[in-house]
């Protein structure tokens, strides 16, 4: 199924936000589920100190699928670009560069952390208790954050050329290998921790596999050649620098969850132990399946704020805005409802220690307080990316968590303890969704029609199946 423009224009803001943002949301979802599974069985069979091992692992998981993100990202806006403008030569350009540059950063990113695990590991906060268990962890995890990135690039780019249904069936592929392999290596073999890593790596290799396959269409299509040479030949610096500039504000969000990971992971450390770090680790990965909520809904009303700003229909454009924004905060609403009722019972997944069951549902529900209305923010992140706004985007990019919650989180915990942490959060939100607003507010009621650059606009063409 391609991608008709006409749909941009016409069809119902809601319906159309629905069918963007479910396809978005899966995707994060199943990024999402490989930690969160790993947590859920080493919590369940192994321990609280496992869950701490797989915190402490977080942020390079994380730095692993913020590059995949960052290629992948750039290289199917450019690809989208190149097939309405008929440059096939450019397209097929985009394609080995994106592909080689994932394998070739990867792999040197990889060795570089296997290298240097132990310093790396200490740095993100680990213990003498949880050192042993997050070095064995992501030694292994490393093999597979190679594949899962590579079909990551892939099936954005399929999915620029109308093969949409690729990228969910893959993803669903590795979700559920993941889930029962798991329960293969560690509860009836036993393996622990390994087997957590290595369910993790198989299920991901027969993912890419999946979308390495389908992919051969393309290749077919375009008359691509994958070999050494074409691989050591085919990055363009022009295109190069296209698909990282597209990219850049993706990996920045992404990244960002991993810098707040490694300075919450030591404040909370020397606060509170290991126990500390087991109650960030759950936290996160919990409220993650909002924040999946708001980033899908947020990011789907991109290519609709952009095609219509690129058509001059303004008022369409600020609709889109306006209804963006009330849908993530209903949504999201919706489910923290679930979350603020039901916590004890969705924490109580991970934990079996009664004691930290219940300071870890206090902190969390402490946490996510007022995070239904950050909606608000990540719908000024994308609107601004659509516009052509790069330098704004960025910025809202890095606002929220690397210019107010890490000093609040690190100034609080000096005054409070580890509550201090906690409290960081609905603060930043607070302040975060209200900077947003205004922002939003201003930019609603400027007049476009009389000052508008479309060269920074990005293209949205006919995008037919082939």
């Amino acid at each position: 199924m391609g991608i008709d423009n006409n749909i941009f224009a016409k069809e119902k803001i809601n319906k159309l936000l629905l069918k963007f943002a479910v396809p978005a949301m899966f995707a994060l979802l199943v990024s999402e589920l490989y930690n969160m599974v790993d947590t859920v069985y080493v919590g369940r069979y192994i321990g609280a100190n496992a869950i701490a091992a797989l915190t402490i692992a977080f942020p390079i998981q994380r730095l692993l699928v913020a590059i995949g993100l960052l290629i992948s990202v750039g290289a199917s806006t450019y690809v989208a670009r190149s097939l309405g403008e008929k440059n096939i030569s450019e397209l097929k350009k985009v394609i080995l560069t994106s592909l080689s540059l994932a394998l070739i950063i990867l792999i040197i990113v990889s060795i570089a952390i296997f290298i240097f695990r132990i310093p790396i590991l200490h740095g993100l906060g680990a213990s003498e208790l949880t050192y042993p268990l997050a070095k064995k962890y992501v030694s292994i995890i490393l093999i597979g954050g190679i594949f899962q990135c590579l079909s990551v690039v892939a099936c954005n780019i399929m999915i620029s050329l109308g093969k949409t249904r690729v990228s969910l069936h893959a993803n669903l592929i590795g979700a559920t290998l993941n889930i029962i392999i798991n329960y293969i290596l560690i509860v009836v073999m036993k393996l622990e921790i390994e087997g957590a890593a290595i369910a993790t790596v198989i299920s991901q290799i027969f993912a890419f596999v999946f979308a390495f396959y389908k992919f051969n269409d393309v290749r077919k299509v375009f008359q691509l050649q994958f070999s050494i040479y074409s691989i050591s030949s085919s990055i363009n610096k022009k295109v190069l620098s296209g698909i990282l500039t597209v990219g850049f504000s993706t990996f920045v969000i992404e990244i960002s969850d991993a810098v707040v990971s490694v300075v919450l992971n030591n404040i909370l450390y020397a606060e509170g132990g290991d126990s500390a770090i087991v109650m960030i680790g759950i936290i996160t990965k919990v409220s993650m399946f909002m924040f999946i909520t708001i980033i899908g809904m947020s990011s789907a009303a991109q290519p609709i704020i952009a095609y219509n700003f690129g058509a001059e229909n303004y008022e369409r454009m600020k609709k889109t805005v306006t209804t963006s924004i009330k849908v993530v905060i209903i949504t999201s609403f919706t489910i923290w409802l679930i979350f603020m009722f039901f916590s004890n019972t969705i924490i109580g997944f991970f934990l079996k220690d009664t004691v930290l069951l219940i300071h870890t549902v206090k902190a969390f529900r402490l946490c996510i307080s007022l995070l239904p209305l950050v909606g608000v923010y990540y719908v000024g992140i994308y609107y601004y990316q659509a516009i052509g706004e790069a330098k704004k985007s960025f910025l809202f990019s890095i606002y929220r968590e690397t210019i107010l919650f890490i000093p609040l989180a690190i100034l609080f915990v000096q005054i409070f303890g580890i509550k201090g942490a906690w409290a960081a959060y609905p603060i930043t939100d607070a302040i975060a969704t209200l900077t947003s607003a205004y922002f939003l507010r201003k930019a609603l009621k400027e007049d476009f029609s009389k000052d508008k650059s479309l060269s920074n606009l990005p293209e949205l063409s006919n995008v037919k199946h082939f």
